[in-house]
């Protein structure tokens, strides 16, 4: 693609994970990325440049105002005005809710919800004033049901997705779609960091998923790039989109999912 055409990616957490994954995709589909993250992405930037794609390397927190609006002036010096932005930066705080403080809870919610907010704000207002954009926000199956020792985490992405449903609705006229991905369990860094003898089991997941497998960053990062494409998904607004092996469609048990894995005995 001819640069002086290439569309412009924002995607925050791009420094490892589903983040960097994404930023691949996109990058191969024409786009010039903007990599946004509090820990330096200039390893994932290098790796994106190898691969004869540009980029930008932003290093901030996304819960900060006066960097969201500088990493908006940045992007439009370097490239222009951003088509794309995908809100994926996101922690966690895995604990009862009893035990969890004050602290805890808001830095969960700054992040997941108030950065994706301040973000879709600054970076829409471009989108607006041009009549066209698409924002994806990374939620989670989590954001869709409950799971017990995460009410920071699950509230951040019911919120994210109403935020999502919000939007859509207040921006689909002026031409900016804005959709949620809703991930299962996505075997990267933080699942290795949030996983433990006291949390889950690789057996935990795969058990509960019908397609009996943790999904890998690169079927997120797919269906990113679809909800984002103008053409693909061009009537798509509004969704918050479960990336889930069908998770949230199982209400079976766990034996009973086991057994429909097995080829049925002929008659």
């Amino acid at each position: 693609m001819d640069d002086r055409h290439a569309r412009i990616a924002v995607i925050t957490g791009a420094a490892q994970g589903l983040g960097r994954e994404t930023a691949m995709v996109l990058a191969a589909a024409g786009h010039r990325v903007v990599l946004i993250d509090l820990q330096s992405p200039d390893a994932v930037l290098a790796e994106l440049r190898a691969a004869g794609h540009d980029g930008l390397a932003l290093i901030g927190d996304v819960a900060d105002e006066t960097f969201v609006q500088h990493a908006v002036a940045a992007t439009a010096k370097a490239f222009g005005a951003a088509d794309v932005l995908i809100n994926n930066a996101g922690i966690s705080h895995i604990m009862p809710a009893e035990r969890l403080s004050a602290t805890q809870w808001r830095r969960v919610m700054d992040v997941n919800l108030l950065g994706p907010f301040l973000l879709c704000r600054d970076f829409g207002r471009a989108m607006l004033e041009r009549g066209s954009g698409s924002i994806v926000n990374v939620a989670s199956v989590a954001g869709l049901r409950g799971v017990a020792h995460r009410s920071a985490y699950n509230a951040s992405k019911h919120g994210l997705i109403g935020l999502t449903h919000t939007l859509a609705a207040e921006w689909g006229g002026r031409g900016v779609r804005v959709n949620a991905v809703c991930p299962g369990w996505i075997k990267t860094e933080m699942d290795v960091a949030d996983q433990s003898p006291d949390t889950y089991t690789d057996s935990d997941i795969i058990d509960r998923v019908p397609m009996a497998r943790f999904a890998h960053p690169r079927d997120v990062a797919e269906a990113i790039a679809f909800l984002a494409d103008p053409v693909r998904s061009a009537f798509i607004n509004g969704v918050s989109l479960p990336v889930d092996g069908g998770w949230t469609a199982d209400i079976g048990w766990d034996s009973l999912r086991r057994r429909t894995r097995q080829a049925p005995a002929n008659p």
